[in-house]
C-alpha cells in the first residue's frame, strides 16, 4: 500500500508539470515502444543522437524534463499516436534517411514529427510538401511542355486544354495544331513560336509575348489578349483560310507591323490598341470598337468596316483609301 502511494505521488507530480526525480537510462539499454498497439524496440541511442531536444529524447535521458510515460503488461512504454505514421519516424532517427511508402500520408507523417518535436524532420517534410504541390495549382514549366511533346506521336492530337502555363518561356517552340482551349498562358513568353492552326478559344494571354509568332488560321475566338505584344506576327494563311479572332480581347494590345490580311476581328476590342503599319486587306472588322486604335500606315484595301467604332481612331498615312463604303455596307 505504501509503494502505491508513492507511486501516485510521483504521478501527481509530473501532472502538476513539476520536475520529478532525475532518471538515467545507458545509451546501448533496448527499450520498447507501444505506438497505438504496435510494439517497436529500438536503442535509447537511436532515440537520443539524432534530435536530442525532441520528446522521445526527453523522456530518456537525464534531466530531461520528461517522465517516460507507462509500461504495458509487456514492459513496454505506451505512447498513444498512430502507428502508421510514427514507423517512418523511427526509421529516420535510426539512419536519417526518410523512407515513406506511397500509400502513408506525408501530411500524417508531417503531424507526427511536429508532435515528437523532430524539428529536421518537419523542414525536410515541410520542403517536400510544396514541391509535390497538384499540378494544377502550379503553372507548367518550359520542360513540362518540352517533355510532352517529345513524348507525343506525331500522329497523336496534343491537348493543353485548360492547362495553366502562365508566365512560362515557351519561345522558338513549334505549338502546330495543338489544343490551347481555356488555356491560361498570361504573361507567357511565346516569341518566334509556330501557332499554327492552333486552338486558342477563350485561351487567357494576357500580356503575353508573341513577337514574330506565326499564327495563321489560327482559331482564338473570344481568347483574352488585352496588353499582349503581337508585333510583326503573320496571321496569313496562303490558302485563303481566315484566322478567326471574332470577339477577341485586344485592349491595348500592340500589332504594329503584322501581317493579318483576311483575319477575321469580327466585334473585337482593339481600344487603344497598336496596329501602325499593319497588312489588314479584306480584313474583316464589322462591329469592332476601335476607338483611340492606332492605324496609321496599314492597308485596309477590302477591309470590311460595318458598324465599327472608330471614334478618335488615327488614320492618317493610310497605304490605300479608305472608302466610306466599307464603313456603312
Amino acid at each position: 500500500m505504501e509503494s502505491d502511494g508513492a507511486a501516485k505521488n510521483t504521478n501527481d507530480v509530473a501532472a502538476c508539470g513539476e520536475k520529478p526525480d532525475t532518471h538515467t537510462f545507458p545509451s546501448n539499454k533496448w527499450v520498447k515502444l507501444n505506438v497505438g498497439g504496435k510494439i517497436y524496440t529500438t536503442t535509447i541511442d537511436t532515440l537520443v543522437g539524432r534530435e536530442p531536444d525532441s520528446m522521445l529524447a526527453r523522456m530518456f535521458l537525464q534531466d530531461g524534463g520528461m517522465m517516460p510515460s507507462e509500461k504495458d503488461e509487456q514492459g513496454a512504454y505506451l505512447i498513444d499516436r498512430s502507428a502508421r505514421y510514427f514507423e517512418p519516424i523511427i526509421n529516420y532517427l535510426r539512419h536519417g534517411e526518410f523512407v515513406c511508402d506511397k500509400h502513408i500520408s506525408l501530411k500524417g507523417v508531417l503531424e507526427e514529427a511536429r508532435f515528437f518535436g523532430i524539428y529536421s524532420l518537419v523542414t525536410y517534410l515541410e520542403e517536400k510538401l510544396e514541391q509535390e504541390e497538384p499540378l494544377d495549382d502550379r503553372p507548367l514549366t518550359r520542360i513540362d511542355v518540352i517533355k510532352a511533346i517529345i513524348q507525343t506521336s506525331a500522329i497523336t492530337e496534343l491537348r493543353f486544354q485548360g492547362v495553366n502555363l502562365a508566365g512560362a518561356d515557351l519561345r522558338k517552340l513549334d505549338f502546330r495544331n495543338i489544343n490551347f482551349k481555356y488555356a491560361n498562358m498570361s504573361r507567357c513568353n511565346l516569341s518566334h513560336t509556330n501557332l499554327n492552326y492552333c486552338c486558342l478559344e477563350r485561351a487567357d494571354l494576357q500580356y503575353a509575348n508573341l513577337e514574330c509568332a506565326q499564327l495563321v488560321s489560327v482559331r482564338g475566338l473570344c481568347a483574352n489578349m488585352e496588353g499582349a505584344n503581337l508585333r510583326g506576327c503573320n496571321f496569313e494563311d496562303p490558302t485563303g483560310v481566315r484566322t478567326n479572332l471574332e470577339g477577341v480581347n485586344l485592349k491595348g494590345a500592340c500589332l504594329e507591323s503584322s501581317n493579318m490580311a483576311g483575319v477575321n476581328l469580327r466585334v473585337a476590342n482593339l481600344k487603344n490598341a497598336n496596329m501602325k503599319n499593319c497588312n489588314l486587306r479584306g480584313a474583316l472588322l464589322a462591329g469592332a470598337d476601335l476607338e483611340r486604335c492606332n492605324l496609321s500606315g496599314s492597308d485596309l484595301q477590302e477591309a470590311n468596316l460595318r458598324g465599327a467604332n472608330l471614334k478618335d481612331a488615327e488614320l492618317t498615312l493610310m497605304v490605300t483609301p479608305l472608302h466610306m463604303s466599307q464603313a456603312i455596307r
